[in-house]
């Protein structure tokens, strides 16, 4: 249950809510697993599950000593999977001070196929690490554990001294301990010599592309395509994307399984299913596996002398929970594997240098389950987890593409809405369409108006609604409105009485007397069933925790619920309450003063006047004079713009462009992309960083084709239409000449790279395992960071990365999308990739904005030994021109912003006036208040003619 409270961010208000949803949720969490730890073969699910009902934070008396006992479990747990091995390592000394107990079996064992020569090691508590394994896999292991970032290592193949068998050795740093996972690699694998992303992305190349092509707009077909690339990447019987809701409860929202196994696609389930401890848990472990949910556990043994029992919280072994376990086996998932999809949370600004990342919040989980035990190694483990995060960037921008949809659906009724208030105050509202159901989803509306009421769709009975009004009155008095999405838990009486039809509710006061209502029916109407529904003859074991048994209880819980109210929902409902309190103001607002209107429209005049003059100078003594060229054409590609420096580059005068169509300027291998970019500009879709050659003429003919970098931007009249085309490009010939001569030298590289001429653009460059191999005086200069400070750092973590690295990238997106443009330029045919937007923090907090180029670096036989990458930057007067570009369309915007603004602030006292004048109209009235009524009508015209009039232009010029 919430409250309208005004001036509350409804941003933090959310995470104070979810909040303090979590801590109850993690309570009911550690009792239902408790009671089952206790109960064994009689726990019964789902009266546990109804127990409590989580989202009212009203939960039973429980014991603070459960929880902390069920959340040191969760943290402290002290077994692992039997598939592999962990030892845990003192971080100064690297001797042993945890191992699991098949550990010395595992990397100890002599093989029976190699004769035994001399003693084999002696595993155990205090143990060196380097008498276990293979004199180049213990110098491998040494050089890990005294790295920084030892986790952008995994895997690490090493080999057992006595059997010679190979393993993956995953590290992780824990509180003055190193955990290593030893993960045995089977025989029909070919192990994996290299580090990193760059080695295990190959697995995911096509996966990824895939979902790199697909056109945004649609959830449905982004998370269909994510499961259909998983099985097939993975091989599991099952692939779901599990989604969570804003109450914490979850959704299969797709799903694909092999022939015979039953759908569970559209099944929701109760917030405990899956624990907040375990949410946790995969915000810090994206992927995580269990191979067989039947097979018998490993402990591990520590150290006595340890102050604290370690953590596995970050173990890819760590064992699963008994209670998981049964869940598993109960709906015949033998193994699965899970991957956490991670999103931005909210509507904050993360990109300034403070605070480089957003929060991040759980979106969600790509759930694989199989019917047999099934292991798959760490590389493709990795490769799921890059594919996840790549999946995470696009959910991410689904989501705003739909909040963006949303807010601007409700802003164009919330307009809509305010023009019929001005017509019909306050009927319109309920009486035409669009009306305020439109205005927010629900089932139902009632607008309580001078005793009447006024219905739409699913309501209560005047009766109802008469006791909701008189249950606020007492209980919510001091409040401007209530919002739940149950009403039996916020405490209304007949809540029972009203049904299924009437759950939640929506209600603001706009005067002591008058209402407006919103009700929404219970959450199990609004159910995707897909084919989940039960067949007549079908009977499930409602005790035991099954898919099934979870949705039947999922659905007990949220008889009495509707969805819940979003916060932006409620800031609609909001703002109409303030529009609908001033339009009932009959005649408060009568007095206008209109002079004050005309002042601050005045004033808004002036200073628009000379800011746009001035921006308008700026402009054009920038074109003219500008050392970049700069051109334009109209809508249908004849030149009308054509600067000095394009005029001298072409050697093509001004008067010889100007009328000529853009497309015979420019080589015939450029067609093409410029053809594209033109009906794209003319359409309003600006493309950036464009590459093409433009011809030369006259003297400049025998130097050849120039070649630009361009930004296309559309040219508007005053109604929004676009006109034309203006062009902002700069010459990179030179820069490209050097790089062409460059990527084609087949000996030594190293002259050119390390050369301080100028023309030389900065390169950065790595080995085929990612490591960074060359950093020349360019990226020095412009970096900060000195060769000796990045070379032999892994190049993304290290050297680019989101916390600690040297060159510091903006966000997560940002790092994985240079994770794809360096994993792409190995996989991928062809020498050279594209130009792709870049940008990076220098040393001094500097933010570099570039362009990347990034090529392979071959062997005399062909083979990829390395990446060259290649920096563009902007020269300085295309970074002037940008910025007075973007000056000129944030004055613009200012301007019309603050004219909306004044706009809405007239309308709403103009709309008592017009209310009161037609009171009045039916009234007997003498001559002198009849010359009133017309002044005021004459006024009233007057004030409409300036709010229509919202030509920004026609307001300057007075």
């Amino acid at each position: 249950m919430s409250s309208a409270q005004p001036g509350q961010s409804s941003t933090n208000s959310a995470r104070s809510r979810h909040s303090a949803r979590i801590i109850a949720q993690t309570s009911i969490d550690a009792k239902l697993h408790a009671d089952f730890e206790e109960s064994g073969s009689s726990f019964d699910y789902s009266s546990s599950v109804r127990v409590t009902n989580v989202a009212t934070g009203e939960p039973r008396p429980r014991s603070d000593k459960v929880t902390t006992a069920y959340l040191h479990q969760i943290q402290k747990g002290k077994f692992i999977q039997p598939f592999g091995c962990l030892l845990a390592l003192d971080e100064k000394t690297f001797r042993v001070i945890a191992y699991s107990e098949n550990a010395p079996e595992m990397l100890t064992m002599v093989s029976h196929a190699v004769p035994s020569v001399g003693d084999h090691p002696i595993l155990g508590i205090g143990s060196e690490i380097r008498t276990i394994f293979t004199a180049p896999s213990a110098a491998a292991l040494q050089k890990a554990l005294g790295f920084g970032e030892v986790s952008l290592l995994n895997p690490i193949l090493v080999h057992c001294k006595t059997s010679g068998k190979p393993f993956y050795a995953i590290i992780h740093r824990v509180t003055g301990s190193l955990i290593i996972d030893f993960e045995p690699v089977k025989p029909h694998e070919v192990p994996m010599t290299a580090a990193g992303a760059l080695q295990s992305y190959k697995l995911a190349a096509k996966a990824i592309t895939r979902l790199q092509s697909l056109p945004s707009g649609s959830m449905e077909r982004l998370c269909d395509t994510m499961v259909q690339e998983v099985f097939e990447l993975t091989g599991y019987d099952r692939v779901m994307i599990y989604k969570f809701h804003d109450d914490d409860h979850g959704e299969v929202f797709t799903e694909i399984t092999k022939p015979g196994l039953e759908p569970y696609a559209g099944l929701h389930y109760p917030a405990t299913d899956i624990p907040q401890a375990a949410r946790f848990l995969f915000m810090k472990n994206k992927v995580r596996m269990i191979c067989d949910c039947r097979a018998n556990h490993v402990k591990v043994v520590q150290d006595g002398n340890l102050a604290l029992d370690l953590t596995l919280c970050g173990s890819t072994l760590r064992a699963p929970h008994s209670c998981h376990l049964q869940y598993m086996e109960n709906m015949n998932s033998i193994a699965s594997l899970v991957m956490s999809v991670v999103v931005n949370e909210g509507n904050e600004e993360g990109n300034d240098e403070q605070h480089p990342e957003k929060r991040k919040r759980l979106w969600g989980l790509v759930v694989c389950h199989n019917t047999t035990p099934r292991f798959v190694p760490f590389p493709l483990r990795y490769a799921c987890e890059f594919l996840a995060q790549v999946f995470a960037i696009h959910v991410n921008k689904e989501l705003e593409l739909e909040n963006q949809m949303t807010e601007k659906n409700i802003l164009r009724t919330q307009t809509l809405l305010c023009d019929m208030l001005l017509r019909d105050a306050p009927l319109g509202i309920v009486s035409q369409s669009p009306n305020v159901m439109d205005l927010v989803k629900c089932d139902g509306a009632v607008l309580l108006y001078k005793s009447k009421k006024y219905r739409m769709g699913l309501t209560p009975s005047d009766f109802q609604i008469r006791d909701i009004v008189s249950w606020l009155d007492e209980y919510h008095r001091d409040s401007t409105g209530l919002s739940t999405d149950s009403l039996y838990d916020a405490g209304f009486p007949g809540a029972l009485a009203l049904g299924d039809a009437v759950c939640g509710m929506a209600a603001v006061r706009i005067t002591d007397t008058d209402w407006l209502f919103w009700f929404r029916s219970h959450t199990a109407a609004e159910i995707r069933w897909g084919g989940a529904k039960h067949e007549p003859g079908e009977k499930d074991d409602g005790r035991k925790m099954h898919p099934r048994s979870s949705f039947k209880a999922f659905l007990e819980v949220v008889k009495t619920r509707s969805l819940p109210w979003k916060d932006y929902e409620m800031d609609a409902i909001h703002s109409l309450q303030l529009i609908l309190r001033n339009a009932f103001k009959e005649g408060e607002d009568k007095d206008l003063d209109g002079r004050e209107i005309h002042a601050r429209l005045n004033d808004l005049q002036i200073d628009g006047i000379q800011e746009l003059e001035a921006v308008t100078s700026e402009m054009v003594r920038l074109i003219e004079t500008a050392s970049v060229p700069i051109f334009a054409v109209d809508v249908d590609g004849l030149v009308n713009g054509w600067n000095t420096k394009i005029a001298d580059l072409t050697g093509l005068s001004v008067d010889s462009a100007i009328g000529r169509h853009f497309l015979a300027l420019v080589e015939d291998s450029s067609a093409d992309t410029v053809s594209k970019m033109l009906e794209l500009a003319v359409q309003g879709k600006e493309e950036r960083n464009v590459q093409f050659e433009i011809k030369t003429h006259g003297l400049r003919s025998e130097s050849g084709p120039i070649s630009l970098i361009v930004n296309a931007c559309a040219s508007r009249d005053v109604k929004e239409s676009v006109v034309g085309v203006c062009f902002i490009a700069q010459d990179i010939t030179t820069q490209k000449s050097m790089m062409d001569k460059f990527t084609r030298i087949e000996g030594d590289y190293r002259a050119i790279v390390q050369n301080p001429n100028p023309l030389i653009p900065p390169i950065f460059g790595t080995d085929e395992f990612g490591w960074c191999s060359e950093w020349n005086a360019a990226m020095t200069k412009l970096s900060g960071w000195r060769r000796d400070d990045v070379i032999d750092k892994m190049l993304l973590g290290e050297v680019f990365g989101i916390n600690k690295a040297c060159c510091r990238l903006k966000n997560q997106e940002a790092y994985v999308n240079l994770g794809i443009v360096l994993n792409n330029a190995v996989t991928t045919a062809g020498q050279e990739s594209g130009k792709i937007p870049f940008g990076f923090f220098s040393r001094n907090g500097k933010y570099v904005e570039c362009l990347l180029c990034v090529s392979k670096k071959l062997d005399g036989e062909g083979a990829v030994t390395g990446l060259f990458c290649f920096l563009q930057l902007a020269s300085q007067e295309l970074q002037q021109a940008l910025h007075v570009q973007r000056i000129s369309e944030q004055t613009a915007s200012k301007r019309l912003r603050v004219l909306a603004y004044i706009r809405r602030e007239i309308k709403n006292p103009l709309s008592g006036i017009i209310f009161s004048r037609k009171m009045m109209e039916g009234t007997d009235l003498d001559d002198e208040q009849k010359n009133l009524l017309r002044t005021s009508l004459h006024c009233q015209l007057q004030l409409n003619k300036i709010l229509d009039d919202t030509d920004l232009d026609h307001i300057i010029e007075g």
